[in-house]
């Protein structure tokens, strides 16, 4: 079994796995439009945290990162994604193509929030989504830090890819951080 992270999976894995390969998969693009109400919001002030919407173009990328789990592994690691994802996130399995070119693509699953889940929150500015982000917090911490952590992972793993939706929102939370202000 192959699970990929493209949000906070890329830079907090806390379950078992033995290879991880970065590459990407086709035809989504990234974006904050999942509410965060069990990891960085809460009910009351929820957060914002990624999700895969679908793209108009079939060769758009979204690049993150591929774990493979042991067999002894799978039904752990399944119950404890199941309860992390829980927020209205689904399984999907699609088609992942390592960076490595000598690698053949590759079927894994991932964990996607559709439009019609609950904690969909949609398309907003990213300024809108920017004072969202910077006035979160939940059990998992800040959603500012889950935004940095998430930009940083992005240029170690890939860094020849703009991800101009991830970028503009972090110069945008940037910009309004009292810790980075003063």
């Amino acid at each position: 079994m192959w699970v990929f992270g493209y949000g906070s999976l890329i830079w907090k894995v806390d379950f078992a796995y033995e290879r991880k390969v970065v590459g990407y998969i086709k035809g989504y693009l990234r974006r904050f439009y999942q509410h965060s109400v069990d990891h960085r919001g809460i009910p009351e002030k929820p957060g914002r945290v990624v999700t895969l919407i679908p793209s108009i173009d079939p060769n758009s990328k979204v690049w993150g990162v591929a774990y493979k789990i042991r067999d002894q592994d799978i039904e752990q690691v399944t119950k404890h994604l199941d309860f992390r994802e829980k927020n209205g996130y689904s399984k999907e399995t699609v088609t992942f193509h390592p960076r490595d070119e000598n690698d053949e693509p590759f079927q894994l699953t991932l964990y996607v929030a559709t439009e019609e889940n609950e904690s969909y929150a949609g398309p907003a500015s990213i300024e809108n989504i920017a004072k969202q982000v910077i006035s979160s917090v939940g059990p998992s911490g800040t959603n500012k830090e889950y935004v940095y952590n998430l930009a940083e992972a992005m240029r170690e793993i890939a860094p020849q890819v703009d991800d101009d939706h991830l970028y503009s929102l972090e110069a945008a939370v940037k910009k309004l951080d009292p810790d980075l202000t003063n």
